[in-house]
C-alpha cells in the first residue's frame, strides 16, 4: 500500500467493508478467493505473494 501510495479507504472501494478491510490489515482476518482475485487484478500484486501464509 505504502510503495503504491494508497490508503484503506483505496482498498475498501476494491474488496469490500471498511470493517473487513481493518481487519484484514490487522491481520485478525483471513483474504477471501474474490478478495484475492480483485488484489491480483486491480493490483498486478503476484498470485503467490497474495496466498502466502502469514
Amino acid at each position: 500500500m505504502e510503495q503504491m501510495g494508497y490508503k484503506q479507504k483505496d482498498l475498501e472501494e476494491m474488496i469490500g467493508y471498511k470493517g473487513h478491510v481493518s481487519e484484514i490489515l490487522n491481520r485478525k482476518r483471513k483474504l477471501t478467493l474474490g478478495m484475492v482475485r480483485k488484489l491480483h487484478d486491480k493490483l498486478n500484486i503476484p498470485l503467490a505473494s497474495l496466498v502466502q501464509p502469514y
